[in-house]
C-alpha cells in the first residue's frame, strides 16, 4: 500500500501529518510532495479500505521545542523535507526520543537543515539592500530583491517589520513576496517576484559611507568571501566598489593605512631618515576622542578638569573614581566630600581653584558587583600627561597642589619622585610652586583614627600653604 500527501508549507504538512498519525500510517507508506492543496491526502492502494481499517490513534502531544525545530527545518529546500519531518515526528510519538540527538541519522539531518536555514536567514538580514523610491501614492517607500537558498522570507520579513517601524517596504524573491504597510505584514509565498527597477535615491550616500569605512590594512579577501559569499554580490550596490578597493589595497593603499595604525601606537622612538618618515599623526581634539592608552575602553567617559580659567591654585589628583566616572565631574565621590571638608577648614573656596586629575579615565577592576579603583600604570600616566600639560598651560596656576604620588610624578614628569619626604615642603618647579600632600582617598583608607587625623591635618596644611604662596606670588 502507498499513500500520497501534498504540503505547500509547514502548516499544510502539519495538518496532513496529524491526519496520518491519527490513522496510524507509518512513514514508509507515505510519499510526500510539494503542492498547493493543504488537505490533499489520498490513497493509491490495492486495498482502498486499508486506511479506514487502521486503528484510530489519539492526537500526538509534541513539545514546543520539537515543533519549533521542525518548523525551522521545513524551510530547507529539498524534496525530502516533508518525508524527514514526518519520520522524525512518527519516531518521537513512538517513544524514540533519541531521534533528536545529533548522533541519530535523522536527528543529525534535521539539526543540519535547521542550522542552514538559520544561517540563510541571518545572511538575508545582513545582505538585503532596500532601494528608496520616489514618493508615490499607495506604493511602498522601500523595495528590495533577494534570492535566498531556503524559504526564509516569512522569518526575515518579521525581522524588518520590527526594525523599520512605520516605513513601508516590499521584499521580492523568486519564490514569494512580503509587504509591510507600516502596520500589517503580508507574505505571499506563492507569488514570483521580480527585481525592482528605477533609481535608488539613497544609493550614492550608502556608497560614500561604504567607501569611507573600508580599511585596506585589514583586508582579508578569504575571510571577506567567507562572511559575505560572492553569490550575494550581484544584488549588493557596494559590490561595484569592492574589486577596485581590493585592487587599491594590493597596490599601496594597504601600506598607507597600516602605517597610520602603527603610528598611533605607543612605543620606543626609532631614528629614521626624514624622507622615510610617515606624517605625524593627528592629535585628539577632545577627551572623548582620546585613544592614547587603553583605559578609555572600560571607562564610562573621560573626566576633564573643572574650575576658573584663570585660577591661581590647581589641585591635581590621581584619576576619577567610580562616581566621577559616572557623573563626568572631578571629586564628587567620597574622596571629594573629604576634600571639601579639608578645603573648608583651610579657608579655601572650592569655586576659586581648578580641580583635575593626572589620568582622565577611571581604571578599575571588578569585585563582585562593585568597581574598585586600580592604580594607573606609569605608561598610562605618561599618555595622559598630554591633557594635563594642556590644562596647566591654559589655566597658568601659580601653585599646584599634588594629591598623592601619582599626581606628583605626573606633574614632575618623572617616575622616581617620593611623596612622603616632600609633604609640608613646598618647592618651585618650572616657574610655579608645587605643594605635595596626601590624596583624600588615602585619608579615608587609614585604619588608625590618630593617623587618619594627622593625614587630614596634612591635607589642610597643604591648602593653607598653597594660599599663602599664591598671595605672595
Amino acid at each position: 500500500m502507498s499513500l500520497s500527501a501534498c504540503a505547500g508549507n509547514f502548516n499544510d504538512w502539519r495538518q496532513a501529518a496529524r491526519g496520518l498519525l491519527r490513522r496510524g500510517i507509518p512513514p514508509h507508506e507515505v510519499q510526500w510532495s510539494d503542492g498547493p492543496q493543504a488537505n490533499d491526502l489520498f490513497a493509491i492502494s490495492s486495498n482502498p479500505q486499508a486506511p479506514e481499517a487502521q486503528a484510530s490513534m489519539p492526537a500526538a502531544q509534541v513539545p514546543r521545542k520539537l515543533l519549533e525545530l521542525l518548523e525551522e527545518a521545513a524551510c530547507f529546500r529539498t524534496p525530502e523535507r516533508w518525508a524527514l519531518l514526518y519520520r522524525v515526528l512518527w519516531r518521537w510519538t513512538s517513544g524514540e526520543t533519541e531521534v533528536l540527538s545529533a548522533a541519530d541519522e535523522d536527528g543529525a539531518r534535521l539539526h543540519a537543515w535547521a542550522k542552514a536555514v538559520h544561517r540563510e536567514a541571518h545572511k538575508m538580514e545582513a545582505f538585503l539592500r532596500f532601494r528608496e523610491r520616489a514618493p508615490e501614492l499607495g506604493a511602498p517607500r522601500f523595495v528590495a530583491w533577494f534570492e535566498p537558498e531556503h524559504d526564509v522570507l516569512a522569518r526575515v520579513a518579521r525581522h524588518f517589520a520590527h526594525r523599520m517601524g512605520r516605513s513601508t517596504w516590499l521584499i521580492a524573491t523568486p519564490r514569494g513576496i512580503a509587504c509591510w504597510d507600516g502596520e500589517r505584514l503580508e507574505v505571499d509565498p506563492e507569488a514570483a517576484g521580480t527585481p525592482p527597477d528605477g533609481e535608488d535615491r539613497a544609493e550614492a550616500l550608502w556608497l560614500t559611507y561604504y567607501r569611507s569605512t573600508f580599511n585596506p590594512a585589514r583586508l582579508n579577501t578569504s575571510a571577506m568571501e567567507m562572511h559575505m559569499p560572492v553569490r550575494y554580490w550581484k544584488n549588493l550596490p557596494e559590490s561595484k566598489l569592492i574589486p577596485d578597493l581590493v585592487s587599491q589595497a594590493g597596490s599601496g593603499a594597504r601600506k598607507v593605512a597600516q602605517a597610520r595604525g602603527v603610528g598611533a601606537r605607543q612605543g620606543a622612538t626609532i631614528d629614521i631618515q626624514p624622507e622615510a618618515a610617515q606624517p605625524e599623526r593627528e592629535a585628539p581634539t577632545s577627551l572623548d576622542q582620546c585613544r592614547r592608552c587603553e583605559l578609555w575602553r572600560n571607562a564610562t567617559q573621560g573626566v576633564p578638569g573643572e574650575g576658573p580659567a584663570s585660577a591661581r591654585i590647581m589641585l591635581v589628583g590621581e584619576q576619577p573614581g567610580d562616581q566621577e566616572d559616572l557623573q563626568g565631574h572631578p571629586f564628587v565621590g567620597p574622596a571629594g566630600k573629604l576634600l571639601d571638608s579639608a578645603m573648608s577648614k583651610a579657608g579655601l573656596d572650592r569655586n576659586t581653584v581648578y580641580l583635575t586629575n593626572a589620568v582622565k579615565h577611571f581604571k578599575w577592576e571588578p569585585r563582585g558587583k562593585r568597581r574598585l579603583h586600580k592604580t594607573p600604570a606609569q605608561k598610562e600616566v605618561d599618555a595622559c600627561s598630554y591633557w594635563l600639560e594642556q590644562e596647566v598651560a591654559q589655566v597658568g596656576p601659580e601653585v599646584i597642589v599634588v594629591l598623592g604620588s601619582t599626581a606628583l610624578k605626573s606633574v614632575l614628569h618623572t617616575g622616581k619622585a617620593g611623596l612622603t619626604e616632600l609633604i609640608g615642603k613646598p618647592f618651585e618647579h618650572e616657574g610655579r610652586w608645587i605643594v605635595a600632600t596626601y590624596h583624600p582617598s588615602y585619608v579615608l583608607r587609614v585604619p588608625d583614627e590618630e593617623a587618619k587625623a594627622r593625614a587630614f591635618e596634612a591635607l589642610v596644611e597643604a591648602f593653607q600653604i598653597a594660599q599663602e604662596k599664591a598671595r605672595r606670588h
